[in-house]
């Protein structure tokens, strides 16, 4: 088998929309089933993606002996309880971001997944795979930035409908979780460590009880991390590395388009460097990596453990903010 068969737990549009397209670029996955509560929902999708099956069911999907591997990007509280539910039935796992609603639950999956050593589970930071990420670790990790000092990270969207899911506190929305997760993940994967103490100042929209707006300081001991999200601001990303002697700037660090080139920029010894990457779609590379891991039986390349530990920082920038203090780690 050179192939790994996935199937989708739903037809959420973060799926449908990016990343199956993105998969079915990559050599060693195949997309195979497509699964709602409502069949027709189901059906439609697989019509439009060329899925060879729809099930008006998670549980069909899961029974489908045919199916390797299922991605899930369900609604933030049902990753945990259906990734149970698809290591149980024997499928490798890519969830979708946050792991879960809380380092609880997340710990609690990361428990689970132990009763299965032989079936792979990652956390689905798809930022990660693009070759601009790896080239920013890569110039940081040389020391061609001198010592790494602090990282200014922001990522904002502008959207207040009371119906979409991110904006339903009780199921795991808000902008931490949505989008804040990945200025903390980013900045515990440059610096390679995790933070010590973290402080933060949240601001909740009055009628949807969701964070609207977190800006927070991460301290890592021998440097910093600021950051803000937002889901009601203007839509903007970037992202600054700096240290020492030099710095990078990261154009469009997290929505990189599977388009058009990237870039970033690289500044040092008095000179500025435009690095432009090749065409890539990130969604197709996490998917291969992901499938190789499965196919190779080698570690996946983002451990859960890594997801647990995301999950921290983002439980205590919110316990910060309702105390207005420093929380340590």
């Amino acid at each position: 088998m050179n192939k790994v068969r996935w199937g989708q737990i739903s037809t959420a549009a973060i799926g449908t929309v990016k990343v199956l397209p993105g998969m079915k670029k990559s050599a060693n996955a195949e997309i195979v089933a497509i699964c709602s509560r409502d069949l027709k929902s189901a059906q439609t999708a697989a019509r439009a993606l060329g899925i060879p099956k729809a099930y008006g069911s998670y549980e069909e999907l899961l029974r489908d002996p045919e199916v390797d591997a299922v991605y899930n990007p369900l609604p933030n509280h049902l990753h945990v309880p259906w990734s149970i539910k698809a290591l149980e039935a024997g499928k490798h796992v890519l969830c979708e971001k946050p792991i879960a609603m809380n380092a609880a639950e997340a710990q609690t999956l990361l428990d689970a997944s132990k009763r299965f050593p032989h079936l792979k589970i990652m956390e689905a930071f798809m930022y990660r795979h693009h070759p601009q990420w790896k080239k920013a670790k890569q110039l940081v990790d040389d020391g061609k930035i001198g010592e790494l000092r602090t990282i200014h990270s922001f990522f904002s969207y502008y959207n207040n409908d009371p119906k979409n899911i991110r904006n339903q506190a009780d199921i795991g929305g808000g902008g931490l979780m949505d989008i804040g997760c990945y200025n903390i993940s980013l900045s515990r994967f440059i610096f390679g460590a995790e933070p010590g103490r973290v402080v933060s100042v949240v601001e909740y929209d009055p009628t949807l009880h969701t964070d609207r707006l977190v800006s927070g300081i991460l301290d890592f001991g021998r440097g910093t991390s600021t950051f803000t999200c937002s889901t009601q601001l203007s839509s903007y990303q970037r992202v600054n590395i700096y240290g020492t002697t030099g710095r990078i700037e990261i154009e469009i660090p997290f929505n990189a388009p599977p388009d058009r080139p990237c870039k970033i920029w690289h500044q040092a010894d008095g000179k500025l460097e435009e690095i432009v990457f090749d065409i890539a779609d990130q969604y197709g590379l996490q998917g291969q990596a992901m499938s190789l891991a499965i196919l190779n039986d080698t570690p996946v390349p983002t451990p859960l453990e890594d997801a647990v530990a995301n999950m921290r920082v983002i439980d205590a920038i919110l316990a910060s903010g309702r105390s207005s203090a420093w929380v340590t780690l």
